[in-house]
């Protein structure tokens, strides 16, 4: 498992950011037609010098949000640069947006209060990238179809999906970038929600929130499990079942490219996952419900985690969308009454893969195990409960991967065992007690936002199951 305190914490981004890559040829200067050019000449030095560079990903910067930057170029496969401009307005459902910049003075801005250009600073063929922005607060990734004209926040454009190879070209770029868990919005879907975190600079002081590691994020929650065995209603003398425990996590994002040997915007092999270490316990208590009315485990759903980092792909500022919802899920036949605590701690990754050779690939890993705290199980019966996390991770708005990670104890009672964990129990049968992970998901068609030909189905991840033992008796026990 990694040490979470080594990360750096990516930092709140406030300010919208932008970056565009011209489908035209750019010089400094004005224009035959008296039009401020958009091109800076240092844009271009580094891009000159490496058709192929190697970019590094990163958090964006604090403070200012994401770079802005240099109207470049994208002739003969070169990653974008910076730039000076920046979204003021974007509508989604019209692809309208308005994109603002600085007069400018012999190179020099005039200041802080200076009004935006009249002249547009933006051309048809033109992709533009862009952190949060007022109408976009997912990001933006659009292509300039159409320039309309001016107004009085900048230059009215329309727009139309674009793709990241547009912008990265014939670069390469691969790391890993940790999740600011105070940029974590976490929305209680049960009464007794509790929400901690812990970062460089500041600590949240839910129920643990001064013993966490730094770079994680904790949701403790206490509920209760209605009894219920399907159409004949609750069994004879049976009690509500209980759960307590939390999940914490320290998310990161996984983001890589290869566009090698391509001018194209498709590139050779790409890939986006959601990992992290991860941390939970809970316990479950008493006797569980069977099935809801149309035969399904009963899943309640808890906590609704969102957040939207930034990360920096060289001069790119990318946009990811991160979505979870930790629930607790009960399969049992009401029969069995438990009282089971578990210990996990692990790491996990859930994502998609994509070359050129085999196309997107499912990415699910758990490198998880369990010790038991307490187990004990009477009566005959099953029982299988899980405190579990449905992941789903975008780019800009578009959902690419969803995943589910959902650690579980399960509980089997065979005959009439009475059993626990510290040997005691009582009467004759045999009764056990499991640990384990079951990881599942799917790939979705917007991953074709990195370049890359789309499928016209969802791929399914998996599912993938590992199990392990926590405790376990069988014949006459002693009391």
């Amino acid at each position: 498992m990694r040490n979470t305190t080594r990360y750096a914490v990516l930092p709140a981004l406030t300010a919208a950011s932008l970056l565009v890559v011209t489908g035209c040829s750019g010089s400094s200067g004005t224009s035959a037609a008296g039009k401020t050019d958009r091109t800076e000449p240092v844009a271009a030095a580094g891009a000159a010098a490496d058709a192929h560079p190697q970019l590094a990903v990163a958090a964006a910067p604090a403070g200012g949000g994401a770079p802005s930057a240099v109207a470049t170029p994208q002739a003969g496969g070169k990653p974008a640069a910076k730039s000076s401009l920046k979204v003021a307005e974007f509508d989604k459902g019209s692809g309208r947006a308005v994109i603002s910049g600085k007069e400018k003075d012999n190179g020099k801005d005039k200041g802080h209060g200076a009004t935006p250009k009249p002249a547009a600073p933006v051309a048809v063929g033109d992709v533009i990238a862009s952190a949060p922005a007022p109408g976009a607060p997912q990001g933006v990734l659009a292509k300039v179809t159409e320039v309309v004209g001016t107004t009085q926040k900048g230059t009215e454009v329309k727009t139309a999906p674009a793709t990241l190879g547009a912008l990265l070209g014939g670069s390469t770029a691969k790391g890993q970038v940790p999740v600011d868990p105070s940029s974590v919005k976490v929305e209680p879907l049960a009464p007794k929600v509790k929400v901690s975190w812990a970062k460089t600079g500041g600590v949240h002081f839910g129920p643990e929130g001064a013993q966490l590691p730094l770079g994680s994020l904790r949701v403790d929650v206490s509920a209760a499990l209605p009894t219920l065995t399907g159409k004949a209603g609750p069994a004879q003398g049976s009690v509500d079942a209980s759960a307590d425990g939390f999940v914490q996590l320290a998310p990161e994002v996984d983001f890589a490219y290869d566009g090698k040997g391509t001018a194209t915007g498709t590139p050779g092999t790409a890939s986006l996952s959601l990992s992290g270490d991860w941390s939970s316990q809970w316990e479950l208590k008493g006797q569980a419900a069977a099935t809801t009315a149309d035969g399904k485990p009963l899943r309640v759903p808890f906590a609704k985690l969102h957040a939207d980092p930034v990360i920096t792909v060289g001069a790119v500022p990318v946009v990811v969308n991160l979505d979870l919802t930790c629930y607790l899920q009960v399969d049992a036949d009401g029969k069995v009454s438990v009282d089971v605590k578990q210990d996990v701690k692990g790491d996990f990754k859930v994502g998609g893969s994509y070359s050129r050779a085999k196309g997107w690939t499912p990415v699910a890993k758990a490198n998880m195990s369990g010790t038991p705290v307490t187990a004990t199980a009477t009566a005959a019966g099953k029982v299988k409960a899980a405190l579990g996390a449905e992941a789903s991770v975008g780019l800009y708005g578009s959902v690419g991967v969803t995943g589910n990670v959902a650690p579980y104890l399960r509980a089997e009672v065979e005959g009439t065992a009475t059993g626990a964990s510290n040997g005691t129990g009582s009467l004759v049968g045999k009764w056990a007690a499991y640990g384990g992970v079951d990881l599942g998901g799917a790939l979705r068609a917007h991953l074709d936002i990195f370049g890359t030909p789309v499928f016209e189905r969802s791929i399914p991840l998996g599912p993938l199951n590992r199990e392990w033992k926590l405790a376990s008796g069988e014949g006459a026990v002693r009391r």
